[in-house]
């Protein structure tokens, strides 16, 4: 027997208003029952109704998607033929196999909603929406129209013709260019962001499908995991700035309910990225416990991300941004022009520092200017299309400008203070290490005169001498490295501690304890925040295996800092695995971060800051409002808007960018469908 996804919650009850006359039918989205064929319309016949059915039968059966048809009179709450097909699939819990052709057959629209993890790319859902469906529908040919949307996703799915094998109509090469970068570099992200998996209210087995159904293998399992991860993470940078943003307009007690919320999620995170490090770790877990993990880690992000969903709309209505658009663009144009105002110290303070430290030391800030340039350039961008939708009378469209403004902005202030930090974190690096050889000198010197009856001695002081030479040469120069030297002069320490322990007391040991901890917790501290900074502003590029290893080091710093006074021994450790997971974090998002950059320079790199778009992509400012749209989860806006971003415009409904709001994430978002 075939198996489907039915609805938990309904949104919108299905409501019929006509008007005297016999006006058509307003319907809300709807709740899919136990066919693929809804005809609320009443435009099918038993017969018609029974070939569509055996059609999508045939489908599932060819293809493993599955499609259901509506058929309705009008398309209201929203009237928007995208936004009420989205609603309908979200309500519904239909996943990523799994699409929705709506009709409005007196409204006269229609709309294909599929998911942009799934099978079927947005391109070719369009061609299969533009070529194949609407030329029927036009006709009112009700279930050709079924069967023309069935043949499309079968030909996509094989991989034929009959869908995306349209090409970018002519024209500029460097419009060409520059979409075949931002397509591919966003198709990168997608390829890793699988959509949280939607509210079901079916029955459903262990594995999350309906009951009865296969079970998702273990490689899926944990795709599923990582995407969300990275989606569920991005939501809360994202809400936690926008909070920030809030907190600033009208201060802390306006925003309690949201605080807390965010708290909560973030809980529900750390625990998700807990499991992942658990997966990644070099011990050995069995099948059970791998696929038992990756489901808790599904049901982490998915309940963080609903918790925050529930208070999007609450907070969008405390910032009501269209409504004030015209002094929140003047707020934001403030914040811009202090940014811009202190780039320019930023970028002398990294040449600054490019003249006494070696290019590894300064590897996480080495292209900050040109990266918040990038971002301040958007704004700019952003601002003026800001101000001239005010100037029309769109307070709408002003408030998608604004907030997408808002974070670029924010973002180039983060990259600018990065420069100030890590100076800061390596002058400090300096004088710790400096303290530490004075140490190790005089502990040098006191293991000297110990006995050495088996040889020992000699040999652990030749190595702490060595490695002190190391260090020393690490600290001076034109390339120096003091975090580096630091690990390699806490290193010796913890050999020549060894040593030296049967011959101190108590309070000796407990006292170097203490100052060791110190030193090791500042080095963590600075690999932490480091890692953060350089994460948090190239966003769009960094997966899952960075993120965790950067969400475990912030917990073992906390754990430090909570044991330092109790335990500095168990401090110690933790702060020193902390340092080495941050460390591990600032690599891999490197690597993720050049791979991007590979895509024809969408990284930046040391490049010009001029592009604002592709330093937005970046930063997971675009990629987010591409996705994730306002509170809800979905929106009109999706793949559709890289077109009018560009110039290119974009197929029929659906409105422009929206930037991510307060919510968590989601991605059934497409701009495609229209009239027929």
């Amino acid at each position: 027997m075939r198996l489907r996804w039915t609805a938990a919650l309904v949104s919108a009850a299905v409501i019929a208003v006509t008007a005297i006359g016999g006006a058509a039918a307003a319907t809300a989205p709807v709740t899919l029952g136990n066919t693929y064929v809804l005809d609320d319309a009443d435009v099918l016949s038993s017969s018609e109704e029974a070939e569509a059915e055996s059609r999508l039968e045939q489908l599932k059966s060819e293809t493993g998607l599955d499609m259901w048809v509506v058929f309705v009179d009008e398309f209201t709450d929203p009237s928007s033929s995208a936004d009420w097909a989205n609603q309908t699939a979200k309500d519904n819990g239909l996943g990523p196999t799994q699409y929705l052709l709506a009709v409005a057959t007196e409204g006269r629209q229609f709309y294909l909603s599929g998911d942009s993890a799934g099978p079927i790319t947005e391109e070719q859902l369009g061609t299969i929406e533009q070529s194949q469906i609407q030329p029927a529908l036009r006709d009112d040919d009700w279930v050709g129209a079924v069967d023309a949307a069935a043949d499309g996703l079968t030909d996509a799915k094989a991989g034929g013709s009959g869908a995306g094998s349209g090409e970018a109509s002519g024209g500029a090469s460097w419009f060409t260019w520059l979409l075949v970068i931002v397509v591919v570099g966003v198709a990168i992200l997608l390829l890793v962001m699988f959509l949280r998996r939607r509210k079901k209210g079916a029955v459903t087995g262990a594995n999350g499908g309906p009951a009865g159904a296969p079970q998702v293998s273990i490689e899926e399992l944990q795709r599923h995991a990582s995407s969300l991860l990275v989606q569920t993470d991005d939501a809360l940078k994202t809400s936690a700035q926008e909070l920030g943003f809030a907190k600033a307009q009208f201060g802390d007690a306006a925003t309690t309910e949201f605080e807390a919320a965010i708290a909560s999620s973030q809980q529900g995170l750390d625990e998700a990225f807990g499991l992942k490090q658990k997966l990644d770790d070099e011990i050995p877990d069995s099948p059970e416990e791998t696929r038992a993990w990756n489901e808790r880690i599904i049901a982490l992000c998915e309940a963080a991300n609903a918790l925050l969903d529930e208070k999007a709309a609450a907070f969008d209505e405390l910032r009501k941004l269209e409504q004030n658009a015209p002094e929140a663009l003047r707020r934001v144009q403030d914040e811009r022009s202090t940014a811009a105002a202190s780039l320019d110290q930023a970028t002398a303070r990294l040449r600054e520092l490019q003249s006494s430290y070696a290019p590894e030391a300064l590897a996480t800030i080495a292209d900050n200017p040109a990266q918040a340039q990038q971002r301040l350039a958007f704004a700019d961008e952003q601002l003026t299309a800001a101000q001239a939708a005010i100037g029309a009378g769109d307070g709408g469209e002003a408030a998608v400008g604004i907030r997408a403004a808002e974070e670029a902005v924010a973002q180039a202030t983060l990259l600018e203070n990065a420069i100030d930090k890590l100076a800061d974190d390596l002058a400090a690096g300096e004088r710790n290490a400096a303290a530490l050889v004075t140490e190790l000198e005089a502990d040098i010197a006191a293991a000297s005169a110990l006995p050495d009856a088996d040889g020992r001695v000699a040999g652990v002081v030749a190595s702490t001498k060595q490695q002190l030479e190391t260090a020393r040469t690490q600290l001076v120069g034109t390339a120096k490295r003091p975090l580096v030297a630091l690990q390699t002069l806490e290193a010796a320490n913890e050999q020549i501690d060894a040593l030296m322990k049967g011959v101190r007391d108590a309070a000796a040991q407990a006292e170097r304890a203490r100052q060791m901890v110190g030193q090791v917790m500042m080095q963590a501290q600075a690999q932490v925040s480091a890692a953060e900074d350089y994460i948090t502003a190239r966003r769009g590029a960094v997966g899952a295996d960075a993120r965790t290893r950067l969400a475990e080091a912030g917990a073992s710093l906390a754990r430090a800092q909570a044991l330092q006074a109790s335990d500095p021994q168990q401090a110690m450790q933790q702060a020193q695995r902390a340092d080495q997971l941050a460390a591990q974090a600032i690599q891999l998002a490197q690597n993720d971060v050049g791979s991007f950059g590979g895509m024809g320079g969408m990284g930046g790199g040391q490049s010009g800051g001029g592009n604002g778009m592709l330093g937005a992509v970046l930063g997971g400012i675009v990629i987010n409002s591409l996705l994730s749209g306002g509170g809800g989860g979905r929106s009109s806006g999706g793949m559709g808007g890289m077109g009018g971003m560009f110039g290119g415009g974009s197929r029929g409904g659906g409105g422009g960018m929206r930037p991510g709001s307060f919510g968590g994430g989601g991605t059934r978002a497409r701009r495609g469908g229209g009239r027929f």
